[in-house]
């Protein structure tokens, strides 16, 4: 609880931190690659305010069990410099090895290599001729960087407070709060979930959230960094003793203020337009790193929208610096392209390779295969008159379904001349050359499925006249459904330019123009009572419980428990989208957004509907038969991804009439024709 609110007005007094630890968890999938050489990347990142005193790479591996100790190793690089080599341990479960990484090689961003050789055993022989399928090393998921550091403790800036709050070890460590009114308006909640989008996007965790509270639950649950967002009539007292009513009579004040130990992020107007261009600045991650000032006043003049992305991109760089892969054997190596988060492939999409190789390559036996996202795109074998400048293009099979995170394999089998290579030769090498790159041809998403969620909420990379509607009186469970919810769609917001809006009695004008999102129980929120007809789980008439339907059977007591996410084509608008986030108590709300929280947990349902107990049993279910948000729109797409099988047909067809029409001819003139294809002549 804040006391003594004269520590705002002195300076701060830096207590030296005890040493922390953080591990930062890779998000590549477990792995196995195959070939007597191979290679993976892995990404990590090092917060700016560490000041790290250990850092350890630890690998959890398996090779194959027919390795070679002897002849066998692995190599760790990070950031282009070899830190250590070992032999790989084998057995039948997984391996773990910590290694050192020394501090003075760590970046904020960093790429961490692993290579080795997998040689199997054979008797009386050192080294094998050839690979087998028995070549192999799986890395596992389990496999993180750990760090052991001293905080740099914040100092006073809007920057500085910035940079901590949304670092993935205050987030992780729930040491990020996001505060608003005990009885927020709706104004508050708007600024306020457009200031979690500005932070929740840059969580590089998926599992890192940050809570979104009200003021009398911080007061209570102590936190490290704070953002507090409200109206200054809603500013709890105890702020209105830093931030004065005159400073917000013409502008929005965002203030950093630090007491004992706890920081703070006041945002407050004392108007709704003005509290909500606020919100918007928080989103601005570019903003916020730039204020190097305790204060900011905003006016309706004040630039505050993020920089506009390149919105019909079609070309990603596969990698910034020239990537070589030395020694013989298989070589792999993985390529991330972002996609706008509200966009899909759509066919005509290409990886164009740009390589260089040396000359002593067997080059009927060398070759370099793609895929992408774990989808075999195509191989093609390495050229002795191209050595120096090799340009090869892989077409995506048609119909290739992909995410908006694309990972690209480009993996290497490279043998030198003769039949006897020796595996440890680095003699034989390839170059990917920074001008290689992926050309994605993508489309906006026409699904109102929950495979097209959150993006169908999104356009150009914001909101799209999203209408939030919740209960008058939020409880803690709501504040908790909020985060989750938010945290996600919040994520793919990268622009603050959208339409984002909270109710509690929309008027049917905002219903109709807006996509809309609808919380809570239907006691508490109005709206999901008078959508009861339309929803695939409806409620009972006591509104306590839901009803057995065509795909489950409930009981009144198990249907009183259960949450629901019930994604609807809008009653008001059959383009839109209309996401409702209910059960027949807060707790069962709660339990629905569960499922919408990350990612990973939505991508596993196909359907429109979710069903969540209190044991944490969740099941999809699919109800819509037409998915399509735009009908008319997926007949053109239909009629465009098949005009060359159009053009086929309307060949086929001239030339089948062309053919009915001569032999028609070629009868006339025998006479068949005639009546009963008989003569005349007597």
């Amino acid at each position: 609880m804040l006391v003594g609110f004269g520590t705002f007005l002195t300076p701060r007094v830096i207590h030296a931190a005890a040493t922390q630890t953080y591990t930062d968890q890779f998000q590549n999938s477990t792995t196995t690659l195959s070939g007597t050489s191979v290679t993976a990347s892995m990404y990590f990142s090092k917060e700016s305010y560490w000041n790290v005193k250990k850092a350890t790479f630890n690998l959890s591996y398996q090779a194959s069990q027919l390795t070679n100790k002897q002849t066998s190793d692995i190599t760790v690089t990070v950031n282009g410099v070899k830190c250590t080599s070992f032999r790989p341990q084998t057995g039948d479960g997984t391996q773990t090895k910590e290694i050192s990484i020394p501090t003075k090689l760590l970046a904020a961003d960093n790429q961490l290599t692993v290579t080795g050789q997998i040689e199997t055993q054979k008797k009386n022989q050192v080294v094998q001729a050839t690979q087998t399928p028995a070549n192999w090393l799986t890395i596992t998921d389990a496999s993180n960087v750990s760090f052991s550091y001293k905080l740099n403790q914040a100092d006073t800036t809007i920057s500085a407070f910035y940079t901590h709050f949304i670092g993935d070890d205050t987030v992780n460590q729930q040491r990020a709060v996001l505060a608003t009114a005990d009885t927020p308006t709706n104004a508050d909640l708007t600024a306020s979930m457009l200031a979690l989008s500005g932070t929740s996007r840059t969580i590089s965790a998926q599992a890192n959230q940050v809570q979104i509270e009200r003021w009398s639950k911080v007061q209570a649950d102590d936190g490290d960094y704070v953002i507090m967002v409200a109206t200054y009539q809603e500013l709890p007292a105890i702020f209105k003793k830093v931030i004065t009513e005159d400073q917000v009579t013409k502008h929005a004040v965002i203030k950093a203020v630090t007491d004992k130990g706890r920081h703070y992020l006041i945002v407050t107007a004392n108007n709704d337009r003005l509290l909500k261009r606020a919100g918007r600045f928080v989103a601005n991650q570019e903003l916020m790193t730039e204020s190097q000032q305790e204060s900011i006043s905003l006016s309706d003049q004040t630039a505050i929208d993020s920089a506009s992305a390149d919105l019909n991109r079609e070309t990603y760089q596969l990698t910034d610096q020239a990537v070589q892969f030395t020694g013989t054997g298989h070589h792999e190596g993985d390529y991330y392209v972002s996609l706008p988060n509200d966009r899909t492939n759509a066919d005509g999409s290409t990886v164009s390779l740009k390589l260089k190789y040396s000359d002593n390559l067997d080059f009927k036996r060398s070759l370099v295969t793609v895929s992408v996202n774990d989808t075999l795109t195509g191989s093609h074998r390495l050229v002795r008159g191209r050595i120096n400048g090799d340009r090869l293009t892989f077409k995506l099979p048609r119909g290739t379904a992909l995410s908006n995170s694309l990972d690209v394999k480009v993996a290497f089998d490279l043998a030198l001349n003769g039949a006897n290579q020796t595996a440890d030769s680095d003699s034989p090498w390839v170059t990917i050359e920074p001008t290689s790159k992926m050309t994605v041809k993508s489309q906006q998403s026409n699904d109102l499925l929950l495979t097209n969620y959150p993006t169908l909420f999104i356009k150009n990379e914001t909101y799209n006249h999203l209408a939030v509607v919740v209960p008058k009186t939020l409880n803690d469970q709501d504040f908790k459904t909020l985060s989750n919810l938010f945290n996600l769609i919040g994520s793919y917001a990268k622009l603050n330019t959208g339409s984002i809006q909270f109710y509690q009695h929309p008027s049917k004008t905002v219903l109709k123009n807006s996509n809309v999102i609808a919380i809570g129980t239907p006691k508490q929120n109005p709206l999901i009572k008078q959508l009861n007809s339309k929803l695939y789980f409806k409620y009972a008439r006591s509104w306590e419980t839901f009803k057995s339907n065509e795909k489950l059977s409930l009981t009144s007591s198990y249907g009183h428990t259960i949450g629901t996410d019930q994604l609807l084509r809008s009653p008001y608008n059959a383009k839109r989208g209309l996401l409702v986030v209910t059960g027949a108590t807060s707790q069962a709300t709660y339990l629905a957004s569960t499922q919408l929280n990350t990612a990973s947990t939505i991508q596993q349902y196909t359907g429109d509907a979710i069903v969540v107990d209190t044991d944490n049993q969740h099941t999809g279910y699919r109800f819509k038969k037409n998915k399509a948000i735009d009908r008319a729109l997926t007949v053109k797409r239909n009629l465009n991804q098949n005009t060359q099988l159009l053009i086929y047909l309307g060949a086929a067809l001239i030339v089948i009439i062309a053919i009915g029409a001569a032999i028609i001819l070629v009868m006339k003139k025998q006479g068949l024709l005639k009546r009963g294809g008989r003569s005349n002549d007597k």
